[in-house]
């Protein structure tokens, strides 16, 4: 056996035993000849004998990378068909739970949609974070009282303005994290007793705000690729007084989903005919697969009186800063604006500094290019994983952006017994029932998959499909 087999031999072990998982990329080359104590042209000739057994590829500009197992997509679960009827919202006491196993240390983290630290441009924004505290001291340690400080206003409106989105800086409201803002907007539209539209499933720390403010859900059928049921909605609407809807249009959580643009046009115009506040959630929004971003349904609302805007950098940058803005009609801006200095007076001033310099100088646009592709490829591996090790007649969602995934089991299946095993064998999922106000959903579970793909997260997802 020549040299270069022997090193293309010992690769393919590595791979076989997931020191190189399937689909990651592999070192580089003079990496790898170090390693393995060869020159490096015989390393070049050890993966070119990999490439043409289909074992790497080739990829432009980036390096090698571990091929795919070969593997079917599973089938799409169909779109949800909740009962039109108003309720309170129950069931979340499970969510604490599931926010606590997130802390646990020695747990695989699939249940909370909070990206591991290294799918965040830490090191990045560290640096604009030591420039702002060099450079402002006293009025980094200051209060920015509503509506925000202004460096961060002008950042936000130009990256909106690339969506489609036309916004006065001076009308975005700051906010802490998009939770705040999507309680904050609520409040803002509508009182307790209220009913509000929402996706089914849906996002439950919405059904928490819902919930907290004595307002009741009416759950609209949704599909997993297209998103809220416009004639679903509109029905309901003949039906109820509803005084919102609540909604995310691009890569919904926890479907994945992506509304057309001309359903987004369809839904606006929808919504003035009916007098409905729309409250838009856009926080997947810069994480769609395709290098184009998806337009804002705010960016529809032509006369700026349909939509209020809700987002936050939580899921692109870090979710420790809290830092989340909104966008409000004119006549709703004030109410927002003193609802929000009642509640905790202002967001933290040090995180605006760092993050208006750290969007001014194109940190965030460079991360985005790359933590897209990656969040592509672990979706890929997550759904073949689940593919081959779990039971046949599985269905997974297919999103085009952010990183979760929802998956629906067969129905005699308990996924809250199934989250009760799992959390036994330090595996952390969310089940079905908590994104549904009726706590529908039972046979169903959101993985997130902004985990760095590992031997120790595919044996996880082994141990579910056992269990």
């Amino acid at each position: 056996m020549t040299l270069y087999h022997d090193i293309a031999s010992k690769i393919r072990d590595h791979i076989d035993a997931g020191v190189y998982p399937h689909g990651s990329r592999l070192p580089g080359v003079r990496r790898l000849s170090q390693q393995f104590g060869v020159s490096v042209s015989t390393l070049v000739q050890a993966q070119r004998q990999l490439e043409n057994s289909n074992v790497i590829e080739a990829r432009p500009r980036s390096g090698y990378y571990v091929s795919l197992r070969q593997w079917s997509q599973p089938d799409t679960p169909a779109p949800s068909q909740p009962e039109l009827k108003p309720t309170p919202v129950t069931g979340q006491e499970l969510v604490l739970q599931l926010a606590q196993a997130t802390n646990q240390p020695g747990f695989v983290q699939f249940g909370a949609a909070v990206p591991d630290e290294c799918f965040m441009p830490m090191r990045a924004f560290q640096r604009s974070l030591g420039k702002t505290v060099r450079q402002y001291g006293r009025r980094a340690a200051n209060y920015a009282f509503p509506p925000g400080l202004p460096e961060l206003q002008q950042q936000i409106a130009r990256r909106m303005y690339l969506c489609g989105s036309h916004v006065n800086a001076e009308r975005i409201l700051i906010t802490n994290g998009c939770q705040e803002a999507l309680s904050l907007a609520l409040q803002t539209v509508a009182q307790s007793g209220d009913i509000i539209a929402i996706e089914s499933p849906t996002f439950y720390g919405l059904l928490q705000v819902i919930e907290s403010l004595g307002m009741k859900a009416l759950e609209i059928p949704t599909d997993p690729q297209t998103g809220i049921s416009l004639p679903a909605l509109e029905l309901a609407l003949e039906q109820w007084p509803v005084k919102a809807c609540v909604l995310i249009p691009n890569f919904s959580n926890p479907l994945g989903s992506l509304m057309p643009d001309a359903h987004k046009q369809q839904l606006v115009k929808l919504a003035q005919r009916h007098h409905l506040m729309l409250i838009e959630d856009d926080i997947y929004g810069d994480l769609g697969f395709s290098p184009e971003r998806p337009r804002t349904l705010h960016s529809f609302d032509v006369d700026g009186n349909q939509v209020i805007y809700c987002s936050s950098f939580s899921k692109t940058i870090a979710q420790g800063l809290r830092i989340g803005w909104m966008v409000l009609p004119e006549r709703y801006f004030q109410r927002a604006e003193y609802l929000k200095y009642v509640a905790n007076l202002a967001a933290p001033t040090l995180p605006q500094l760092a993050l208006a310099d750290f969007l001014a100088h194109g940190s965030y646009e460079r991360h985005l290019r790359q933590v897209k592709t990656r969040y592509a490829q672990q979706v890929s591996l997550f759904t073949q994983a689940i593919s081959q090790h779990f039971p046949a007649g599985t269905k997974v969602t297919q999103p085009k952006g952010g990183f979760v995934l929802w998956v629906e089991l067969a129905e005699n299946v308990d996924t809250l017994q199934l989250m009760q095993q799992a959390l036994q064998q330090k595996v952390s999922i969310a089940p079905g029932q908590i994104f549904s106000a009726t706590q529908k959903y039972r046979n169903c579970i959101r993985l997130s998959c902004a985990q760095p793909w590992t031997v120790g997260v595919e044996q996880a997802l082994v141990i579910l499909a056992g269990l």
